[in-house]
């Protein structure tokens, strides 16, 4: 797997990770992100921050909050859920392509 078809990948996370936030959340990020390593590490924290939220609204549910309806509930839940499933095939490709490079004769 080359450099671009990570960057790729990453970038699909990212776009996804955004779509999946949607318009109020807040930007995790304290800076910009410095290169492929500051990217990755947004985009576990906007993994984690869905997480977090979908926790949250299933806490609330259960406690009987009336703010917090079922179908809200298991959208969050499935965002969360789905976000992470991408997480996992990023981690991965990238897994399989340390073992690639690692494999190759010098």
């Amino acid at each position: 797997m080359n450099s671009s078809a990570l960057t790729n990948a990453l970038q699909q996370l990212t776009l996804l990770a955004e779509q999946a936030e949607g318009a109020n959340m807040h930007n995790v990020s304290s800076g910009p992100a410095s290169g492929f390593a500051g990217e990755l590490q947004v985009s576990l924290q906007r993994i984690n921050q869905l997480q977090q939220t979908a926790s949250n609204q299933s806490n609330a549910f259960q406690a009987g909050s009336a703010a917090v309806s079922l179908s809200d509930v298991m959208a969050d839940s499935q965002k969360a859920s789905i976000a992470f499933q991408m997480g996992v095939q990023v981690r991965n490709r990238l897994l399989t392509a340390y073992k690639d490079v690692m494999a190759m004769q010098v």
